[in-house]
């Protein structure tokens, strides 16, 4: 039984936590269970599945771990379509996924639908701002009914579909604050930089102007990004 549950935890370890389920089971965790039975179950995660042929690659994904390190060296600094970019982002540690801003298309639906903090909510960013092909799921920080903004923690599919969700339906992606931990450059606020966000499912960079940016004891950044795109 240890043994097992050691093999669990290994699996669960190289696995993205995202609980997207595209893989048809509702976590990673059950994906591990799974995979601690049959190696060629893991085969059914997307974002690890054209790494599964070179073992040192397959005991990660960049995503995974909050606390991973070196990513970036590891990744070469190019995202999944072998593009530059200049750091990663990774969320503050006590929020459940990436920090964004955004303004639905209807800034009427806000009151409509009683938005408030905590509600789980989905959308898909369109248009010049993002263009992003995943519609987005998340966890409701503040909304401003007066001024047609929201912002929120983007985290997985799972618990929308265990509990219901509010549909914003589509918006366009003001911002992302987050704290970075690996850059292969400078950081400085007024200047334009492509990033990964670490929980990014797509592996792509964005494109965004750190106009707020703080230095932290541990050598870190505080930052904040706006004027989005990606691609």
């Amino acid at each position: 039984m240890e043994t097992a549950t050691k093999k669990h935890e290994e699996i669960l370890a190289s696995l993205p936590k995202l609980d997207c389920g595209a893989c048809g089971c509702k976590s990673c965790s059950d994906l591990a269970g799974l995979a601690a039975q049959d190696d060629a179950e893991l085969k059914k995660c997307i974002h690890i599945a054209d790494k599964l042929g070179n073992k040192e690659d397959a005991k990660g994904c960049f995503m995974c771990a909050k606390e991973a390190s070196g990513l970036g060296e590891k990744m070469e600094w190019k995202d999944n379509l072998k593009r530059d970019f200049d750091f990663i982002l990774d969320c503050f540690p006590d929020e459940p996924g990436p920090k964004e801003t955004i303004l639905p298309y209807n800034p009427a639906l806000i009151k409509e639908l009683g938005v408030k903090k905590g509600d789980v909510m989905i959308g898909r960013p369109m248009g010049m701002s993002c263009g992003c092909p995943i519609t987005h799921c998340g966890i409701v920080s503040a909304a401003d009914a007066r001024n047609g903004v929201i912002n929120w923690n983007v985290t997985g599919p799972l618990r929308p579909r265990a509990e219901g969700f509010v549909d914003i339906g589509y918006y366009v992606s003001q911002a992302y604050e987050g704290i970075i931990k690996e850059s292969k450059v400078e950081i400085k606020q007024g200047m334009r930089y492509w990033f990964l966000p670490r929980r990014c499912m797509l592996q792509w960079r964005h494109s965004g102007l750190v106009n707020a940016v703080t230095k932290l004891r541990d050598g870190s950044y505080k930052v904040r990004i706006e004027g989005l795109l990606i691609g």
